[in-house]
């Protein structure tokens, strides 16, 4: 398959372009990457595509299919060698809850730590913890979420980890300390190729953060 045919409107620091990034890779589907600008000015493109004007947008013979879980789900059923989803109908259904439950739980909860100031940043590491803790207690002592193969709860999950050493950092913790299991599987899933291509490196992650609190007025 031609790049051409698979085109990503993509923004590097997004954490929902790294999960469609990660499945592509997963599947070893080509593919142009485009990106956008979010802060200067979003492109025809990506505001015809996508009523909500948000990356990521994954055209596909230029049919465009939006929102990160949804595209990872598409890819699974468009590109079916190396299911990302389990084969039974519970199974599924169990990986759409969590990561149903990621998406509404995770972002939040970590903007809440960088956020917030004094008091406030306590709450927020408080109740980021617990959150994890939960997803630590539905992976187990699985390799992955799905089992010994890493699969869709995995490719949302991790995704989303590329911005907690931030979180780290203005929270003054150590995740490690409080979820050595999830960590562990943050570390197990990071190794693979797809991942290690697609996250950035967390010095720059840090870097932008820091700089989104400027714009934000989170600064002190």
């Amino acid at each position: 398959m031609s790049k051409a045919e698979v085109i990503l409107l993509d923004c590097w620091i997004s954490p929902f372009c790294m999960r469609v990034k990660i499945a592509l890779e997963e599947k070893g589907v080509a593919y142009e990457s485009q990106a956008e600008d979010l802060f200067g000015g979003k492109s025809e493109l990506l505001l015809t595509s996508n009523p909500h004007g948000k990356v990521p947008v994954l055209l596909h013979n230029a049919k465009p299919v939006s929102e990160s879980a949804i595209i990872v789900a598409y890819i699974d059923e468009t590109w079916s060698s190396s299911p990302l989803l389990p084969p039974c109908a519970y199974g599924r259904a169990q990986a759409r809850f969590w990561a149903d439950y990621i998406d509404k739980k995770v972002f939040d909860a970590g903007k809440a730590i960088f956020m917030s100031k004094g008091e406030a940043v306590e709450v927020g590491k408080k109740d980021f913890i617990e959150i994890i803790k939960t997803l630590e207690n539905a992976l187990g002592d699985k390799d992955f979420f799905n089992g010994d193969t890493f699969g869709f709860v995995d490719i949302i999950g991790i995704a989303m980890t590329s911005w907690f050493p931030a979180y780290e950092k203005f929270g003054s913790f150590k995740l490690e300390d409080h979820c050595p299991k999830f960590s562990a599987w943050i570390k197990r899933s990071s190794q693979r190729e797809s991942v290690a291509k697609v996250i950035p490196e967390a010095e720059k992650v840090i870097e932008f953060v820091t700089m989104f609190r400027k714009m934000m007025g989170a600064e002190d």
